[in-house]
C-alpha cells in the first residue's frame, strides 16, 4: 500500500520562513560587526597604559551596534510569515 497525494492532506509549515531565516543571518553578521569593532587596542607592553581602549569606536559605538543585532534578532524571529495563497 503505498501512500497518494490527495488534496486534504496538509502541507509541512516550519515555525519560521525563508525570510525569517534570511533576517536571522543578516542580524548574526550584525553581532559579529559589533564585536569586530571592539577588538584591538591592545598595549604594545604591559607595562605601558593604551588610551586607545577607550576610545568611541570600543567604548559606545561597538556595544549599540551589538545591542541592535539582538534587537534586530528578536524582530527577525518574531516578524509573521506572508500570507501564500494557494
Amino acid at each position: 500500500m503505498s501512500k497518494s497525494n490527495t488534496p486534504n492532506e496538509k502541507k509541512i509549515e516550519f515555525a519560521l520562513s525563508k525570510e525569517n531565516y534570511k533576517l536571522l543571518g543578516i542580524g548574526f553578521v550584525i553581532i559579529v560587526i559589533g564585536f569586530l569593532l571592539m577588538m584591538g587596542g591592545k598595549a604594545e607592553s604591559p607595562d605601558v597604559f593604551n588610551e586607545e581602549v577607550f576610545s568611541f569606536r570600543r567604548i559606545t559605538l561597538a556595544p549599540i551596534v551589538v545591542l541592535f543585532g539582538f534587537v534586530f534578532e528578536i524582530y527577525a524571529i518574531m516578524k509573521k510569515p506572508k500570507e501564500t495563497k494557494e
